[in-house]
């Protein structure tokens, strides 16, 4: 299934190479959870600050469904 996949600041490297700005449509397998979607992108599972699941706050822990938006935030400063 597919998911769209939205990474933030400092995240966006771990997008795949044909992403297209802050985005890329990724397959996951049934049961996939968010956390887990970040962790195979590369990203160490505690390292998002925000999370957001179809523009909604999210722990991480839910599962994925066809045609889901996820975006991750790292953790950002600034004056």
């Amino acid at each position: 299934m597919k998911v769209e996949l939205n990474l933030y600041a400092s995240f966006k490297r771990y997008l795949p190479e044909k992403s297209s700005g802050n985005s890329s449509i990724v397959e996951v397998e049934e049961g996939t959870r968010v956390r887990e979607l970040i962790v195979r992108m590369g990203i160490a599972p505690e390292a998002p600050k925000v999370i957001f699941l179809n523009g909604v706050h999210a722990q991480g822990d839910e599962v994925l469904k066809d045609g889901d938006r996820v975006g991750a935030f790292p953790p950002v400063a600034g004056g």
